[in-house]
């Protein structure tokens, strides 16, 4: 088999699933929106001509931070918790939240920027740690740096 096939099928089978970590904690969830059809938005709005988003095809750019483990950030912006209501001001105004931010505004509805945080909120969910965001880590968890690392916020 060809290497781009190889790489093609397990990307096909992921965009069929429809996400990443589809079994996010209600915390993360926004009532009425849909993940489906925020990845649709993600991917027709080209956020991904900036950012690396898992499940999101052609999503490999560097410009922006990488949306990888969104779920696990603490802070959307740099400024406020990463909580869903915040993640859905952030994409309708960067600017409100974080002025002279590079984020651009690229003009969602209310909406489209809840089924696209709905989506981003997939991302890493699975992967929450069970204890609370802000308890430090316990030695096997905090990798190679020598000082504990704090939880991030769920």
């Amino acid at each position: 088999m060809l290497p781009s096939r190889r790489l093609a099928v397990p990307a096909l089978i992921l965009l069929l699933a429809g996400g990443c970590d589809a079994d996010e904690p209600a915390s993360l969830q926004l009532a009425g929106a849909d993940t489906r059809r925020g990845q649709a938005v993600i991917l027709e709005t080209g956020c991904g001509s900036c950012h690396v988003i898992p499940g999101v095809p052609g999503a490999v750019a560097w410009v922006g931070p990488p949306l990888t483990e969104w779920a696990r950030r603490g802070y959307v912006g740099g400024r406020l918790p990463n909580v869903p209501e915040n993640v859905v001001a952030w994409l309708l105004d960067p600017a409100a939240i974080s002025p002279g931010s590079a984020m651009p505004s690229v003009g969602l509805t209310e909406a489209q920027a809840r089924d696209a945080a709905a989506y981003l909120f997939t991302i890493g969910a699975a992967r929450l740690p069970p204890t609370p965001a802000g308890m430090p880590l316990g030695s096997s968890e905090g990798g190679p740096r020598p000082n504990p690392r704090l939880r991030p916020r769920a």
